[in-house]
């Protein structure tokens, strides 16, 4: 894509912008002096970017990059999340900028900003759009990260996101995969970097990433209406005494936080429930992925179904605990008239399976209900071996956040 695009491109893209992409590129018949495959591409962007970011798709000028660069970047929320960890000071390196969504947000807490990436046509549109969303002082280079690194000069913060694609396209989630390889760029970081931020695959192993990376003080496990997104590790230099800081954030209707250590998470006496209580907690996806598995039971006075089912209970409301929370209306066993009675009247319900041997498919065909309604069944096992299903209702208050299968 060549920069700028003509007054008629520009003209064409705002007039078909919410025209469905596909027949647009079968259909249009673009008039002289039209890009029509940049058009394309700048109409498709514009879409993901309204839906994912909308201070980008609202300020005049802003050009996307091809599909890929788009659905890697980090959400604005997400990106002004990371902005808030990292914090600010004089001089900030992006050693992977990408489409700089997450430079634009962390630049803005420096003096001094460079964005570095490899690929020219990323860097194009970089020093086209910084400017446009107040980052006028971001200094582009286009190179590779290991080289820029060894070259520079010590700044106060560093930030990578290194890509998680092999040679032939497919998605690796290992820290070793990962390019730039950041365990092999470790020490070199930390001479370099004051405070580094590195950001990794969801899918990836904590404790291996934490083993891999000395120095990590904080690990950030960000989920957006409870699905994991993305994980923060930062780093300083000198020994992490203790373990890192684990932060679990959920961004549903409001923001759910929680705060913990290793050290608390082992020492934390987690009671288990005799019986199912009034009221029925699920954690959210980032506790589960942090390993938050036995301290919130003790931080919210709750007990566990069972070691391994990571669903919790109360005879009393938890305020402000970081899930869902329902309050209990049966627990049924699995005979014939049990789960009759239990499903008497009802023809949808939300399905959730934890530490249970069948799959929601399969729980689904046998109890022959269809998705959704405001009727919630847990099938579990509780803490003396037993195979139940624990129906509920969302409690007041409790989180609006995206029911998960």
């Amino acid at each position: 894509m060549e920069l700028p695009l003509s007054p008629q491109t520009l003209a064409f893209i705002r007039l078909h912008r919410t025209d469905d992409v596909r027949t647009l590129a079968l259909q249009a018949r673009p008039s002289e002096g039209v890009d029509l495959t940049a058009a394309l591409q700048q109409i498709a962007g514009w879409q993901v970017a309204r839906r994912k970011l909308p201070r980008w798709s609202t300020t005049e000028g802003v050009l996307y990059p091809p599909h890929l660069p788009l659905e890697q970047c980090s959400s604005e929320l997400t990106a002004a999340y990371k902005a808030e960890v990292l914090g600010g000071g004089e001089s900030l390196t992006d050693l992977t900028g990408g489409f700089g969504v997450d430079c634009s947000y962390l630049a803005q807490g420096f003096t001094h900003a460079t964005y570095v990436e490899r690929q020219p046509e990323l860097c194009a549109l970089a020093r086209h759009n910084l400017p446009l969303l107040g980052c006028p002082h971001v200094r582009v280079h286009e190179g590779e990260a290991e080289a820029f690194l060894d070259a520079m000069e010590p700044v106060d913060a560093l930030f990578l996101d290194p890509a998680r694609r092999d040679a032939h396209g497919g998605r690796t989630v290992d820290i070793t995969d990962c390019t730039p390889d950041v365990a092999a760029l470790h020490d070199r970081l930390l001479r370099k970097g004051r405070r580094v931020l590195v950001k990794l695959s969801p899918m990836l192993d904590i404790a291996r990433a934490v083993q891999l990376l000395p120095g990590v003080r904080q690990v950030h496990v960000v989920s957006v209406h409870n699905e994991c997104r993305e994980l923060l590790f930062l780093l300083t230099d000198g020994p992490a005494d203790g373990g890192p800081v684990f932060h679990c954030v959920n961004f549903a209707a409001g923001v759910q936080r929680y705060v913990f250590t290793s050290a608390e998470e082992q020492a934390a006496a987690c009671p288990l429930a005799p019986a199912v209580g009034s009221y029925l907690y699920e954690p959210n996806a980032s506790l589960l992925k942090a390993g938050a598995f036995r301290s919130p039971a003790v931080r919210f006075r709750l007990s566990k179904l069972h070691p391994n089912s990571h669903l919790y209970t109360s005879d009393r409301p938890a305020e402000g605990f970081p899930g869902r929370a329902f309050t209990v209306e049966a627990v049924s066993g699995f005979g014939k008239r049990e789960l009759k009675a239990l499903t008497d009247g009802i023809g949808q319900a939300n399905l959730t399976v934890r530490n249970f041997p069948s799959t929601v498919a399969e729980l689904r065909r046998r109890l022959k209900l269809r998705e959704g309604g405001d009727i919630y069944l847990f099938a579990t096992t509780l803490a003396d071996g037993r195979k139940v299903i624990v129906k509920c209702k969302k409690a007041p208050n409790s989180s609006d956040e995206t029911d998960r299968q």
